[in-house]
């Protein structure tokens, strides 16, 4: 709970010996583990406020009298809530936010197409991703991609060059992007890894624009809006619709 795991609820154990003299008998509460040793049975109840999650039983003796066994369940609730209510004053309920040191499993999908530009040729991008992070990665051919690390810096750095290799250009989004070429009718922009579009020369600017270079030449960073996706998956781009964008709003690219 102090990391932040979030849990239905708390669960506290505690053991009840036995010590048994003919037709004499007294249930004790473990603390010590003595009657484990000298007594007659180990008796450990685990469970919430609500009721028993687990049990298990040893004991020394031919068979249990109901009578110690119900009396053994009784006194093991005594304790099990005292012990809920002394973990309570210390934290009553999970922390609201995942601890940073806390170890993780993240999953995320990807399309099957893509999982080559994970694994890399030889396995060489996967590896390098898995040296940088410090995470176990794991991909299925259904492109489910497990992410293992100690902590959350890890697991992070692992997820966003994993979305940077597999991210694909969204109808309406702002990029900064980064020219790639210039021709005479416009510019290819690169938004994503490996993703270009077209920034024709009449979406350039507000006013009419004569030659591209008068914006833009190749390495010039510029912020595009995306404004076409075909069905063969040409991206158009548009520079003037993205002027005067606030910088929250501006999806760079990885």
């Amino acid at each position: 709970m102090d990391a932040g795991v979030p849990i239905k609820g708390p669960v506290a154990g505690i053991a009840m010996g036995l010590i048994q003299e003919k037709d004499q008998f007294a249930v004790l509460t473990d603390i010590l583990g003595d009657e484990d040793h000298l007594g007659d049975m180990d008796f450990k109840v685990a469970g919430t406020r609500e009721g028993i999650t687990a049990v298990q039983m040893d004991i020394k003796i031919q068979g249990l009298p109901r009578e110690v066994l119900s009396k053994a369940l009784q006194q093991a609730r005594e304790g099990r809530l005292h012990i809920l209510d002394k973990m309570a004053e210390a934290l009553e309920a999970p922390r609201s936010a995942l601890s940073p040191n806390a170890p993780r499993i993240i999953t995320l999908r990807i399309k099957p197409d893509r999982i080559r530009d994970i694994i890399g040729p030889g396995g060489k991008t996967i590896r390098a991703i898995q040296d940088t992070s410090g995470a176990q990665i794991e991909v299925s051919d259904d492109g489910t991609v497990t992410v293992a690390s100690v902590d959350e810096v890890g697991a992070r750095k692992a997820i966003d060059l994993i979305q940077g290799l597999t991210a694909e250009a969204e109808m309406g989004v702002i990029y900064r992007g980064r020219v790639r070429r210039v021709v005479e009718f416009g510019a290819f922009i690169e938004i994503l890894p490996g993703t270009d579009g077209l920034c024709h020369i009449s979406e350039l600017d507000h006013t009419r624009v004569k030659r591209v270079e008068d914006i833009c030449k190749e390495g010039d960073e510029v912020v595009v809006k995306v404004i076409n996706i075909d069905r063969d998956g040409k991206i158009r781009l548009s520079r003037k619709e993205a002027l005067d964008t606030p910088p929250d709003q501006i999806r760079a690219m990885v």
